[in-house]
C-alpha cells in the first residue's frame, strides 16, 4: 500500500512491517499505540523505524492511519479514569426520590 508520511510516499505491506518490526523492542506505551504480532509499540517508535525518519519529521496521525490501513489494531489515548462523585446522605435520598439536592 503506498501512503505518505511526512510529504515522502512510502510503499508499505503488513509483511513488511511484521518484519521489519520483528527483533525491535517495545519502549513503554504512554500515548497511542499500534498492536504489531503479539507486541504493542508507541505510534511514534513504529513511524520511527519503518520511515529511519526522526520523530519530530511525522505526526501520530500519518502513522495511525498507514497502520489502520493496513489491518493493524491502533488505541487511542488511555482515558483517565473519572472519580465518582460521593453524594452526601441527604443527596442520596433526593436523587432516589428524583429531585437531587444541591448542597
Amino acid at each position: 500500500m503506498r501512503c505518505v508520511i511526512a510529504r515522502f510516499p512510502f510503499d508499505l505491506t503488513k509483511s513488511g512491517v511484521l518484519e521489519t518490526m520483528k527483533d525491535v523492542k517495545p519502549e513503554e506505551v504512554l500515548a497511542e499505540s499500534v498492536i504489531i504480532g503479539r507486541r504493542t509499540y508507541p505510534v511514534k517508535q513504529v513511524g520511527q523505524v519503518i520511515t529511519r525518519q526522526d520523530r519530530r519529521d511525522f505526526s501520530v496521525g500519518e502513522v495511525l492511519r498507514a497502520m489502520t490501513q493496513l489491518g493493524f489494531t491502533c488505541r487511542g489515548l488511555p482515558r483517565a479514569a473519572v472519580p465518582a462523585r460521593v453524594l452526601s446522605p441527604l443527596q442520596q435520598a433526593a436523587a432516589m426520590l428524583g429531585n437531587p439536592a444541591t448542597a
